[in-house]
This record gives C-alpha cells, structure tokens and sequence, in this order.
C-alpha cells in the first residue's frame, strides 16, 4: 500500500471512530460544543458590529465625495489650541476669485458660510438647523441631489433673493405630508420662500446632513451680517489629481494671502480622509479590546476542548492498547483524535456562527449599532473554530499516541 493510500486510510477510519466516540458520550460532545460555539458566537457577533460600523462609516464619507476639498480658517479635526485657529485671517471674496482663475485641477468651487438657528413654519419648528450661504456650483460639489423644485441659481445670488432649498429632515419636521415646494418657512424670523428639497444623505458621524437648509451667498450676509467668515468647497476632476490640487492650492494660498516664506500655513485643506483617520484613532483602540474579548473567549473555549479530550483519552486508554497492539500506528491514533476535536469545534463554529450573526442583527435592529457580516468572515468564524479544535487537540492526540501499549492494556 502507497504511502498516500495508507493516510487515506487512517483518516477515514480515524473520522469513523471520532464519530462513533463523540455519539457515544453525546452530553459531554454537547457540553464542549457549546463551549466552542460561545466563543465563535461572541467573537462574529464583535466582528459583525465592527463591519457593519465600518461600512457605516464609508457609505456617510461617500456622501461628501471623495473627490472634494475645504479650505477654511479651522481644520476640521482641532488638536491643540483653538485660539491659533480663530485669530487667521479671514478669507476674502478677491481671494476666492484668484484660486478659481490660478488653480487649474478644480472643477468646481463655491463658497460657503454657515450658522445654526431655528427654522419654522406654521406651528413646527427645528432648533439647530445648519442654515447655509452659497452658490449654485456648491450642489454638485457637496452632491446634493434637487428631488422636488430647483436648486440655487445664480440669479438668486445675484439679486439676493430669499428663496431656500431645504434637506429632507427639514422638509420631513415642518410639511409632513405636504409638498414644501411654493411655501414660506420663517428662518430666524426671516421669510424664505422654499424652492426646491434635497434627497436624504444621512448622518456623518452622528451630524445630520438634512438638517439642512441652503439660501444664496449674499442672501445670507444681507440677513445675518457680514462678519461670519465663510469657506471654500471645491471638487476635483479627475478624482486621482486630488493630492496634486491639494499641492497647489497650497501655494496660490500662501501667495495670495501673504504667508512669509518658513512660517505655517494660515488656512486649512480639509479632505475626506481626514476624518477616516479620526475615525481610525478614534475607534481602533476599542476594536483592538473587543476583539481581545473574542479571542481570549475562543481560548477558554479551546482550553475546555484541551481537558475534555484528556479525559477522553484517560478513558480510552485500554481501547488506545489493544488498537496499538493489534497493529495500529501512532500516526492513527493521532489523526483520530485530531479529527475527535477538530469535528466538535467545528460544529460549534457552526452553532457560533448562527447565534453570532443573529446577535449581530438584533444589536443593529434595537440600537443604533449597524451590523454587516461578509461571508469570508462567516468561513473564516468556522474555519477558526476548526483550527482551534486542532491545536487545542494536539497534545492529548499525541498523549494517545505516545502510550505504552502493554502498560495501556493493564490499564483499569
């Protein structure tokens, strides 16, 4: 018999009394499958909530391109003293001017100026509604998309007129069941015509983006005073050329704005993936935990397969002897243990991974927790659990293996 053959033939008779053995002490296989599908199911519940905050995280940066930049006085991420921040120089409109005719990779620019304030109509009213100045280009730019109306026009920059485009948690709060489309609503007392309503974009990072309501540049000064600073938004095109805008945008600033040579930049770029950085600093470190409390509950699951297939072979010793005595090699032995462990950690992987994922949705259903499992993590869960089974599973397969067969059979 070839030696390949001769493996084939030990691990089909050693899966045939793994088998017979687990069904023959099935509380003590219930009892360790259990323990192992604890384990799976703690760890894939923590990986399914991670994924699902991750592709969470990803859906809401897209919704602010990828391809955008923001000049502003602040970063969007303060480290350190704000007071640095507050006391740049503001921007100008001249200014604004000469990037859109010197920067040569924008597609896009518009300039934005923000504050919070109370919007109502009738009897509803919202508190901390993000209330915006800005310029027709600034829709494609953030992509925000006109469901029902218009957008802002240049017109109505022009002539400052007091129209509004408003978001969907404002259309949704102040005209339930009603088309906004036509109507007055009151912003900070102040009468706007609403002319168009966004598509729902979501929230980032816990900001909701349809708190929102948008009304022309100079409109906004007109009614709210000109000593709020505003910023630029820009998009470039083709996304890929983004670092090379960035590269210089930085020098037209620091021209136009009379930064001495050697001193720090008076402004700031803000891009995307600057707040997934954030989110990385942010949510690393309590991944990194949760996943250590998977591990170490796959470990205690391990170690009690570790002990229960001691006892196993302590009360298989004789059957261990006679088998070895009859012929059979340590090789044999070996593999049907293995197979013994690696078989009930895999079906607990399988129970694991059942009662994980299902935890996994039950947390995004009943709190705001989003869960999102891959399959290559549901295989990877089983798989894991396999592997467990098989390292847990070496030393009392080779205990077995290594027993004196004539000491085995005196054994009572």
């Amino acid at each position: 018999m070839s030696k390949s053959k001769a493996v084939r033939v030990d691990m089909l008779e050693g899966a045939r009394i793994a088998f017979f053995s687990l069904g023959a002490n099935r509380m003590r296989t219930v009892l360790t499958t259990v323990g192992i599908g604890i384990g799976v199911a703690t760890l894939l519940a923590i990986v399914g909530i991670i994924q699902g905050l991750n592709s969470s995280f990803e859906r809401q940066l897209a919704s602010i391109g990828a391809n955008t930049l923001y000049v502003s006085k602040f970063p969007w991420v303060i480290k350190g003293d704000w007071w640095k921040y507050r006391n740049r120089k503001d921007f100008t409109l001249p200014q604004l001017e000469q990037v859109r005719s010197q920067a040569t990779f924008l597609s896009g620019l518009a300039p934005v100026v923000s504050r919070q304030g109370d919007v109502a109509f009738g009897g509803e009213q919202l508190s901390n509604v993000d209330i915006s100045g800005t310029t027709q280009e600034y829709f494609s730019i953030a992509a925000y998309e006109v469901v029902a109306g218009r957008a802002l026009t240049d017109a109505d920059d022009a002539v400052t007129r007091p129209v509004a485009v408003i978001g969907a948690t404002v259309a949704e709060g102040l005209f339930p069941g009603l088309n906004p489309v036509g109507r007055t609503i009151r912003v900070e007392g102040r009468p706007f015509q609403v002319v168009g309503t966004l598509g729902r974009k979501g929230k980032l990072l816990e900001i909701d983006q349809d708190l929102t309501v948008l009304i022309p540049f100079k409109t906004f000064y007109a009614n709210f005073g000109k000593g709020r600073p505003f910023s630029m938004a820009m998009s470039v095109e083709p996304a890929d050329d983004v670092h090379k805008a960035e590269d210089q945008l930085i020098g037209i600033l620091r021209r136009i704005r009379g930064t001495p040579p050697g001193e720090p930049d008076d402004f700031s770029i803000n891009k995307p993936e600057m707040l997934a950085q954030t989110y990385e600093q942010l949510t690393g470190a309590l991944y990194g935990v949760a996943v250590g409390v998977g591990l170490i509950t796959m470990l205690v699951g391990g170690i009690g397969i570790m002990n229960i297939m001691l006892v196993s072979v302590r009360e298989r010793t004789r059957e261990i002897g006679i088998r070895r005595a009859l012929g059979a090699r340590k090789r044999t032995i070996v593999l049907q243990f293995l197979m013994e462990a690696s078989a009930v950690s895999a079906v607990g992987g399988m129970l694991g991974t059942v009662v994980g994922l299902g935890t996994a949705k039950v947390v995004s259903l009943i709190t705001p927790l989003a869960a999102d499992v891959q399959w290559l993590t549901i295989v990877g869960g089983v798989g894991f659990a396999a592997l467990v089974g098989l390292l847990f599973g070496i030393w009392p397969a080779a205990r077995a293996a290594n027993l004196d067969p004539v000491e085995a059979l005196r054994y009572e």
